[in-house]
């Protein structure tokens, strides 16, 4: 049975963050908006979300954080993901090199790895550390061990990165394997680097050779030259929030029909069975566009 919104808008797609905690820290970082966090779900909690999203007819499910690889019992995550289940995770990529053969292994399919710079110093200046060479070591590692597609999220940082589009471009070029997301900076915490990306999509759009609008999210891929690029703005975009299929569940277990709101969270720690059946249909039932 396919749960659908008041919207009539589907859900298809499931977010789980599984830590607040990170080894980075990103001077944007909004931290899914959990600040004062309690302990993470159990894993024995997310098989159970896992299995009544299956019942629900949800299709793919992606694990964040914090940087989710730092769960000591993130394998049997993975491995109680639901057949039929598409299992990916966006990870700062710092951890990736050792755990990739076994995350395929344990049924993930493929990863995002965050990266918003790839010159040392701006890395440094943008997380807090210099460890920029484990990240990349470690795309190549997702690549090498099937992890694919390995989507790169770059936050667009207006006066700090947005010089380095075209070095992404370069960097993803030639590999089909590789796909770039340029992300609208979601400016929650004060943060004085957001800027329009009005201009840099008219501009890719203007050097395509092709541009492909995706089912799923209506979001378009622009392909320059080799390189495949998507522009993710989530902010005062009408068609984002008209095309949402996601609803997701924050690490201390709260269900969460909407990534820009915050005031209507469905607590779901320890429910099972047609309790929390109960809990889905709610959450997808209070499902509203953000922006109209």
């Amino acid at each position: 049975m396919t749960l659908k919104d008041p919207y009539n808008r589907p859900v298809s797609n499931l977010r789980i963050s599984l830590t607040p905690a990170c080894n980075l820290s990103c001077i944007y970082c909004h931290r899914e908006g959990e600040k004062d966090a309690k302990a993470p779900l159990s894993a024995a909690d997310i098989a159970e979300i896992l299995r009544v999203a299956g019942g629900f007819g949800i299709r793919s499910v992606k694990f964040t954080g914090g940087e989710p690889m730092l769960r000591p019992d993130l394998l049997d995550i993975i491995r109680s993901v639901p057949r039929g289940i598409e299992s990916s995770i966006t990870t700062n990529g710092t951890l990736l090199t050792s755990l990739a053969p076994d995350l395929r292994n344990a049924g993930l399919r493929r990863v995002n790895v965050s990266l918003d710079s790839l010159d040392p110093e701006t890395y440094k200046k943008i997380t807090g550390t210099d460890r920029l060479g484990d990240v990349l070591e470690g795309i190549a590692a997702a690549l090498k061990t099937g992890l694919t597609p390995v989507k790169l999220n770059m936050v667009v940082l207006k006066g700090i990165n947005d010089h380095e589009i075209d070095d992404f471009l370069s960097y993803v070029r030639g590999n089909r394997n590789l796909v770039l997301q340029l992300i609208e900076l979601m400016n929650f915490n004060n943060c004085d680097y957001h800027g329009d990306l009005n201009c840099l999509e008219d501009s890719l759009a203007a050097r395509s050779t092709q541009i492909v609008t995706r089912r799923m999210h209506h979001r378009k891929k622009y392909c320059l030259d080799g390189a495949e690029v998507e522009v993710v703005r989530p902010l005062h975009n009408t068609e984002f929030c008209a095309y949402c299929n996601r609803l997701r569940i924050t690490s201390d277990g709260k269900l969460k029909p909407c990534l820009l709101r915050t005031d209507n969270h469905i607590d779901i720690r320890g429910k099972k069975g047609t309790e929390l059946e109960d809990l889905f249909r709610e959450a997808v039932r209070q499902r509203e566009p953000f922006y109209k």
